[in-house]
């Protein structure tokens, strides 16, 4: 089962920024256990079913949190692939979406740290996703995402260097 990610990338930044203040936010990124996400429902805001994605067989789902806190400003999931990685879903949390969102940078912060995670496999970071149709463009404008057939599109070196080097700034010293 494919689910089609609908994130929206604000801003791409050096990690979260408040946008009532304009305060640039650090952020840790962990594996989210069945416990975090008990409260990540649709009746709180959030719009897909991360229980669900919290099962899938071999994927892995992932929490921002901003240093210091625990409430969870986005989640993805993750699967690793025979060279790459598969993002089957992200989300802003709800207090991101919107006019009235709390933070930008959250969607471009789990991208980046997807292709941190495709790097980090020797997977040379590459990541590959399903979008909607009506979000291809804002993808390859945004992220450099790049068409593989359809909507299918993918993150490859240059591109993911470029994120990783904008979320993870010292990830790349010494390699």
């Amino acid at each position: 089962m494919t689910i089609e990610n609908c994130f929206f990338i604000d801003k791409i930044t050096d990690c979260i920024e408040e946008i009532a203040t304009g305060i640039k936010k650090k952020t840790i990124l962990d594996e989210a256990s069945k416990k975090d996400i008990r409260d990540v429902l649709k009746k709180r805001g959030w719009i897909f079913n991360w229980k669900f994605e919290c099962d899938r067989e071999n994927s892995k789902v992932f929490k921002l949190m901003i240093r210091g806190d625990t409430v969870i400003q986005g989640l993805a999931c993750l699967e690793i692939k025979k060279g790459y990685i598969e993002m089957h879903l992200l989300e802003s949390a709800p207090q991101n979406l919107g006019p009235n969102k709390k933070y930008a940078g959250v969607a471009g912060n789990l991208v980046a740290f997807a292709c941190k995670t495709s790097f980090d496999l020797g997977f040379e970071g590459h990541i590959a996703f399903t979008a909607k149709t009506q979000l291809v463009k804002h993808y390859m404008d945004t992220l450099g995402a790049e068409i593989i057939y359809g909507r299918r599109l993918g993150i490859f070196t240059p591109a993911a260097r470029k994120l990783v080097n904008s979320y993870f700034k010292d990830y790349f010293n010494g390699k």
